[in-house]
This record gives structure tokens, C-alpha cells and sequence, in this order.
């Protein structure tokens, strides 16, 4: 898609995105459901609602960016995202979107958590998308409604999550990884770059992120890993990408970390 086209999509997503905050702020139902299509690029400004909110990607990949952190969201998974929390987000791919929106009286959320997505609330979520063109009984919506919601608080979390440090000299270190990650950056080399013994590092690091570096330091792999999954490339490119010595120990990551191996894991997402 040429620049000028992807600005005359955007112009139309704004504002159809703007109308859907009104239109999620003042609806009735206890679940509001919405589907869209947004290009590659793509990106909503910072923003919030008064509802609960489930991202799905059905197909792509998404990037929320928040004040503590960024949250990747590939296909066949979803962010819960709790209500009144900002949040922007970016399309690394096309994306095929369903978003469930839940009045936080009735499904209300702790913190933002990337979820896989069952079958069974993926079907609940399509009903709902498609009963704003063909609405159901309300008995039916109804039903669909309760058994969704009841789904949703056994959807399994998944470890997409990256949480981001406020210290801007660690942020600069952190930033860079997600640009050109390494699975075997040591903590001495991280530590010498801001002139910091190791222990004073491994420190601050936890305190910044609330996780032990080698644990974000898998997850940020990962993290860096998946849109190149989902763009087609060979699992052999990527995990050589990811600083990894041989794709046996790549898969062994992914397989621990997702319960597939990448050479099956966004086909089964996308199917």
C-alpha cells in the first residue's frame, strides 16, 4: 500500500475509531462487540475507555504500547486491557480484528495480560461481531453473552508481555535488544554499559521490570521473534536473527515458552 493510500485508510480509521469510543461509552449492554480490518502500519494514538477491554487478533500481529509496557498480540491470541487504562496501539501487519468490550462491573481486570484464545470464544466472539448485521433473539444474545464472559475467566495467559524500566539509561539498553536481540547478552556487558557492577545491575533491573534479566531476556526474543514468524520467514532466519546458535535451541525456547514449536505455532494460530 502506497503512503498516500495508507493515509487516506487512516483518516477513515480515525474517525471510525473515534465514533466507537461513543459508541462503547454510552452502550446499554453489559458486552459490546466489534470487529475491523486495519492495514500494516497502522496506529491508534494513546487513548482509554470506560469499559473492559479483549484485543483479538484474528489474523496479523499487534504491538500495545502502555506507560509500563508493550504487549504483542499474534494471531489467535487477545489483551485483556483493564478499564481506564491508556494505551496506543501499532499494526505490525494487516490485522483482522475483534475487540469484546465489558463493563468492568461485570468483568473487571487487574493489570493488562496477553491470553490464547479458545475456539469456543473465538466462536462467541464472531456471534456477537455478527449480530451487529444480523442481531440475534435476546434470548440468544443473551446467552452468548453469559457463556463468553464465563470463557474469558478461563482463557489461558500467555507470557507476551514485556514489561519496560522508567530509568532512561535502561531503557536505551532495552530498546536496542528489541532492535538487534542476542539470546546470549550477558548481564557483565549490560552492567558495564551503565558503569554499574553486576550485582547493582541485577538489582536495579528487577526493580525497574519486576522480572531476573535472563527471564526478560527470553521473553524479548520472543517478543522480536513473532512478527518475523508471522511475515513467512524461515524459522532457520529468525532464530540465527534472535542471536541463537542453532534453531534446536530456538525451538526449545518457543516450545517452553508457548507449548509449540514455532514451525507449527502461527499455522495453528491462523488456521
Amino acid at each position: 500500500m502506497r503512503r498516500t493510500d495508507l493515509s487516506d485508510v487512516s483518516t477513515i480509521l480515525d474517525n471510525e475509531h473515534a465514533q466507537s469510543l461513543d459508541l462503547i461509552d454510552d452502550a446499554a449492554e453489559p458486552v459490546v462487540a466489534l470487529g475491523r480490518l486495519y492495514p500494516a502500519g497502522f496506529r491508534v494514538p494513546l487513548h482509554s475507555h470506560t469499559k473492559t477491554q479483549l484485543w483479538c487478533a484474528r489474523r496479523g500481529v499487534v504491538l500495545v504500547n502502555t506507560t509500563d509496557g508493550r504487549w504483542m498480540i499474534p494471531p489467535g491470541h487477545g489483551l485483556i486491557i483493564p478499564a481506564g487504562l491508556e494505551h496506543a496501539t501499532e499494526m505490525f501487519s494487516e490485522v483482522d480484528m475483534h475487540s469484546i468490550y465489558v463493563d468492568p462491573s461485570v468483568a473487571g481486570a487487574s493489570g493488562p495480560k496477553v491470553v490464547e484464545i479458545t475456539g469456543l470464544a473465538k466462536s462467541l466472539m464472531e456471534e456477537l461481531v455478527m449480530g451487529n448485521l444480523r442481531p440475534h433473539s435476546t434470548r440468544r444474545q443473551r446467552l452468548i453473552m453469559d457463556l463468553l464472559l464465563d470463557e474469558i475467566s478461563h482463557l489461558p495467559e500467555r507470557p507476551l508481555g514485556l514489561p519496560f524500566p522508567d530509568d532512561p539509561r535502561l531503557a536505551r539498553l532495552c530498546r536496542r535488544f528489541l532492535k538487534v536481540p542476542a539470546a546470549n547478552a550477558g548481564i557483565d556487558d549490560w552492567a558495564a554499559d551503565m558503569s554499574m557492577s553486576r550485582r547493582s545491575f541485577t538489582r536495579l533491573f528487577r526493580s525497574q521490570t519486576g522480572v531476573s534479566f535472563v527471564t526478560w531476556r527470553q521473553q524479548a526474543c520472543l517478543f522480536a521473534s513473532l512478527p518475523k514468524l508471522a511475515a513467512g520467514e524461515p524459522v532457520t532466519n529468525v532464530a540465527l536473527d534472535a542471536g541463537y546458535e542453532n534453531i534446536a535451541a530456538f525451538t526449545t525456547m518457543f516450545r517452553r515458552m508457548l507449548g509449540h514449536s514455532p514451525s507449527t505455532y502461527l499455522r495453528t494460530r491462523s488456521s
